[in-house]
């Protein structure tokens, strides 16, 4: 079993991230067909309020998103998806005190979205696409790998893998020299093991339980099964009943040493790393 490292500040553009306990990262999708809150907050005024709700909630990062990545969605040009996603990054870094985490393959919203004050490139894709290594080297700021295979129109059919934990592992392995390459250092990068992410329930439930094996690549970990449908196929649950199952795997990936949680209900997960930061901090 790899030890969990610790790690201090993460600079993020103008702000800097903790690492040293775990931090919440609350969704906000500006998109009209993400599959639990689509098109609630693709307007301005009600992306900016439910921003602030998830603030005062206790995130430290937003994550917006302007394209869809559940299985099946559709495409989304770069240009629909500039235009669904600055406007939104521009009213944060103006009015709210918060890290912004944009959810892009895309690299021009990479760039517009770092000069607009983005803090952090989420990437599902890994900077695969082309450009998108350049634009987040140019970016200066930290990125997020996330293991996938294929594309989210057809990631979820019939995924194999002979070891999952071996797969996954050098898969992000490989981005990160990819990255060294084109000048992020690997200081400025986080990894997302991907669940949901082309992968089978079997696949999801066995690299949660070993995910400290991604330890040894020595990088902080995102972990994102907000309402995602392992849980829902574990449950029995549709997106709406998959709270309790959301909390029981953030506790979970809390204690296999996950250091930041990307999540729609800010308020209860952050109850529990509050709650888990206690009984830690006891005598």
């Amino acid at each position: 079993m790899s030890a969990v490292p610790t790690f201090d500040r993460l600079p993020c553009g103008s702000r800097f991230l903790d690492l040293s306990r775990p931090q919440v990262m609350g969704i906000l999708n500006v998109t009209p067909d993400s599959f639990s809150d689509g098109g609630r907050f693709s307007q301005r005024d009600a992306a900016l309020r439910h921003a602030e709700a998830m603030l005062s909630a206790g995130a430290n990062l937003i994550d917006i998103g302007g394209e869809s990545t559940r299985p099946g969605a559709r495409a989304v040009s770069p240009v629909e998806e500039l235009e669904r996603v600055a406007p939104i990054v521009e009213a944060i870094a103006a009015e709210l005190d918060v890290i912004i985490s944009v959810d892009t393959s895309t690299p021009a919203v990479m760039r517009e979205t770092a000069r607009l004050g983005a803090g952090l490139i989420n990437d599902v894709r890994s900077l695969q696409r082309d450009g998108a290594l350049d634009a987040a080297a140019d970016s200066g700021l930290p990125v997020c790998l996330m293991h996938m295979r294929g594309e989210p129109t057809t990631m979820q059919q019939n995924p194999h893998y002979a070891d999952v934990l071996l797969e996954v592992g050098d898969f992000l392995r490989g981005r990160m020299v990819a990255c060294a390459t084109a000048g992020i250092a690997a200081e400025r990068l986080i990894l997302d093991p991907g669940f949901g992410f082309a992968k089978a329930l079997e696949h999801n439930l066995r690299l949660f339980k070993h995910m400290e094996t991604l330890h040894g690549l020595g990088r902080p970990l995102l972990v994102g099964v907000s309402r995602k449908s392992m849980i829902g196929k574990v449950l029995g649950h549709e997106v709406g009943g998959r709270l309790y199952g959301s909390l029981g795997l953030a506790a979970l990936a809390i204690t296999k040493g996950a250091h930041i949680l990307r999540v729609h209900d800010v308020a209860e997960t952050v109850d529990v790393v509050r709650m888990l930061a206690a009984v830690e901090a006891a005598e």
